[in-house]
């Protein structure tokens, strides 16, 4: 059992990993059909608005934290299915 738990841990970061790289995309094309510039504006850009930053950050946490529970949730199950113990 302990096993299952400890090699699941590698599994886990590239899964999180994944998630990172997919949510990065998913928000970009959320961004641009918002009818925003292609790229999400920086903290420190000077030519943007705070509204747009916050924004632009807000959305992305918010796609970040459930594209990532998303794909970590379906790997621990997965997990589950294929060797009867659930990776902590």
């Amino acid at each position: 059992m302990n096993l299952v738990k400890i090699a699941y841990k590698p599994f886990g970061i590239g899964l999180g990993m994944a998630a990172g790289a997919v949510s990065g995309a998913v928000f970009g094309q959320v961004w641009k059909r918002l009818g925003h510039d292609d790229d999400a504006p920086d903290a420190t850009d000077e030519q943007r608005q705070w509204r747009e930053i916050l924004l632009a950050a807000a959305l992305q946490g918010a796609i970040f934290a459930v594209v990532r529970a998303a794909v970590v949730r379906g790997g621990a199950r997965t997990t589950k299915k294929l060797t009867g113990v659930w990776p902590d």
